[in-house]
């Protein structure tokens, strides 16, 4: 499923491979890290698991409108964010290991990186490059445009580049 060209030189061949090990570790991340949220209410009624790390976006505060966020929307709605964020994450995982709209899912784990800093950066014990970590690593799959090595991008992009349809377009364009 490579696309790097045969002639391209061992030096490009291995990053492009890098950047493919690079994207399954993320999802692989996103698919082991969606198992412990636990429907159907996410800890809330226990205050654990995804509830208590939500919570700790007010009593950690990071960023005071982003706490207010969680406090007068996320909370009170807790069971409909709690199945958003394990949908989510789950696509997240299963879309970076198939290597399909990889920049655009990139995307969505730089975001929703952010959201998980924003709410547990503050929080004791929490070593926050972890995070950071995370943010970087999604803005190299995007960068590094990695699906098309090794995943379904790669594979799928010569014939969205030949269909002039509306949906290939968007493809090329998340790929």
């Amino acid at each position: 499923m490579a696309t790097t060209a045969p002639s391209a030189s061992l030096e490009d061949r291995a990053a492009a491979w890098m950047a493919f090990g690079l994207r399954v570790t993320l999802g692989v991340l996103w698919l082991v890290n969606s198992g412990w949220k636990r429907p159907p209410d996410f800890g809330e009624n226990q205050a654990r698991g995804l509830y208590a790390f939500t919570r700790d976006a007010v009593e950690h505060e990071v960023f005071a409108p982003f706490a207010w966020v969680v406090r007068e929307v996320v909370l009170p709605n807790f069971r409909f964010f709690g199945w958003a964020v394990l949908l989510t994450e789950a696509a997240l995982g299963a879309f970076l290991l198939l290597g399909l709209a990889t920049r655009l899912w990139a995307v969505v784990g730089l975001v929703q990186s952010v959201f998980i800093t924003l709410s547990v950066l503050n929080t004791p014990g929490e070593w926050e490059w972890s995070y950071y970590l995370m943010m970087a690593s999604h803005l190299g799959v995007f960068a590094l445009a990695s699906g098309r090595t090794g995943g379904l991008d790669g594979l799928l992009r010569p014939a969205w580049e030949q269909s002039g349809s509306r949906v290939a377009r968007l493809l090329l364009r998340a790929s």
